[in-house]
């Protein structure tokens, strides 16, 4: 009995071992990317990004705790603008600020998140027309990925983590812009 504990442990720690090695070979940095074709114009996709009072319309966070606090600061959009949560759910607490906005093309957003765990990410939103009236949006989050996140990562992935909420909210964002 005492060696099949001590083999069990001896894999156990095996698989650890290897596990962290793989998670230290992956890049420090992670970028997450999704994009979707929209028919309609940018200026009107570019105003329910940059009012971050309306991502309550599209943004798939939004519905993660129906208690959430939300706290609005700075000028109604563009550089400045800022939203903070607070949630006892799955949402957790955090803010973010758009910090460059070139309208209708392009808005650049940092992301401070504070629980469940802390990061600094940044997130981008990339507007560019394509055919009559239609316009391809790009969301891109990316930032920082030290090695505990890393570990994690090896198990469930940033890809598979964010891109499903990305794969979302661009959907809710269609569905909030098209005629």
């Amino acid at each position: 009995m005492v060696r099949l504990l001590v083999v069990a442990l001896a894999a156990a720690v095996v698989a650890v071992g290897v596990l962290v090695a793989f998670a230290a070979t992956r890049p420090p940095v992670f970028e997450v990317r999704r994009t979707a074709l929209i028919k309609a114009p940018p200026e009107k996709i570019f105003a329910l990004i940059d009012d971050l009072r309306g991502w309550r319309a599209w943004s798939p966070y939004e519905n993660l705790d129906p208690g959430m606090a939300r706290d609005y600061s700075g000028p109604e959009s563009g550089p400045g603008a800022a939203y903070a949560w607070r949630s006892d759910g799955r949402a957790g607490v955090g803010r973010m600020a758009i910090v460059e906005a070139e309208a209708p093309r392009r808005i650049v957003i940092a992301l401070d998140f504070v629980k469940p765990m802390r990061a600094s990410d940044m997130a981008e939103f990339r507007l560019q027309p394509e055919g009559e009236g239609a316009t391809r949006v790009t969301w891109s989050m990316s930032g920082p990925y030290p090695l505990p996140a890393r570990i994690v990562g090896a198990a469930i992935g940033m890809e598979r983590l964010v891109g499903r909420d990305f794969e979302a909210g661009l959907a809710n964002l269609k569905a909030a812009s098209e005629p």
